[in-house]
Parts: C-alpha cells; structure tokens; sequence
C-alpha cells in the first residue's frame, strides 16, 4: 500500500514548496510596498523643504528691502542693491534645484529597490513552482519504483530477469575463466 502514502508524501511536498514560493512573492509585494511608501514620503518631505526654501528668501527678501530702504538707498535703480537681490535670488533657486534633484535621484533609487524586491519575489514563486514540479516528478517515480517491487527497470536488452543494473546479468561462463585465471597469480 506504498502509492497513496509515496505519492501523498510527494503532494504535500510539492504543495508546500509551491506555498513558499506564494507565500515569498508576497512578502516581496509587500516590501515593494513599503519602499514606494518611503519614496512618496521622502517626495513630501522634498517639497515641504523646497516650500520652506522658498518662504525664507521671501521673509529675507522683505527685510533686505525693508533695511535697505531704511537706509534711504533706492531699491529699483540702485545697481548693487539689484544686483545684491539678483545674487540673493539665485541662491535660494540653487538650493531648491539641488533639494529637487537630490530627492529625484532618492525616488529613483527607491524605485529601482522595489523593483528588484518584485523581481526577486517573483523568482522565488517560480523556483517554488519548479521545485514543487520536481518533487512531484521524483515522487512518482518512487512509486513506479515501489510500484513494481523496489527495482528498477533496466532500459537495455536484457533477457532474463529484470535486475537493478542496466548491465546484462554476467555470463557464468566468464566468471569461471576469470576465476581461472586469477589462480595463476
């Protein structure tokens, strides 16, 4: 009564394997997840510093005029308070490009993480699939081995009874001629 128990072995193996694989893909899913999760908030978190940039040129923009002008220097034809504002200006786009282009090349990078978790996921479904195809290959050829007495059946011409080899049973004939011819030694 060895088929149902080889063959139920052998099920329950595969079935296991194939679970594994399932149960990797999706904590794999789930990691991609998270890392785009960390993505969006590292996005926000750009932003607000982009936006928090920006507010202070404006709240030093303002005091630099409000100073300036107490000092009695006019602010739309003097060439170095413009100037002065210009470079002032340029500092604040310059630090917002470097802040916007920073958390680009973070997003992408944790783009290119989930990506890699997916793919690794989805390789582990596939190598549970296959493993579990395999170990239901090799249990149904331990119950055709079971099947038909333990031996295996030999693929050569052989007559005679069927034997674990895939040589021919030796000649009897030839093994006394060996057996001879050892004496001599």
């Amino acid at each position: 009564m060895a088929f149902p128990f080889a063959l139920l072995a052998a099920g329950v193996s595969a079935g296991g394997s194939i679970l594994g694989g399932i149960a990797a893909n999706n904590a794999a899913k789930l990691n991609a997840f998270n890392i785009q999760t960390e993505k969006t908030v590292g996005e926000a978190e750009a932003l607000q510093r982009h936006n928090d940039r920006l507010d202070l040129y404006r709240s030093n923009l303002s005091a630099n005029i409000a100073s300036l002008a107490s000092q009695g220097r006019d602010i739309g034809s003097d060439m170095s308070v413009t100037a002065f504002l210009e470079n002032q200006k340029d500092i604040a786009t310059t630090d917002t490009a470097r802040s916007d282009f920073m958390a680009s090349m973070q997003g992408m990078s944790l783009d290119a993480q989930a990506a890699a978790v997916r793919s690794e996921g989805k390789a582990q479904l596939a190598s549970g699939i296959i493993g579990a195809l395999g170990t239901m290959a090799s249990g149904l050829s331990d119950y055709q081995d079971t099947k038909i007495g333990g031996a295996k059946v030999s693929t050569g011409n052989v007559s005679g009874p069927m034997t674990s080899s895939l040589r021919p049973p030796r000649d009897p004939r030839r093994i006394k001629k060996s057996k001879s011819l050892l004496r001599g030694y």
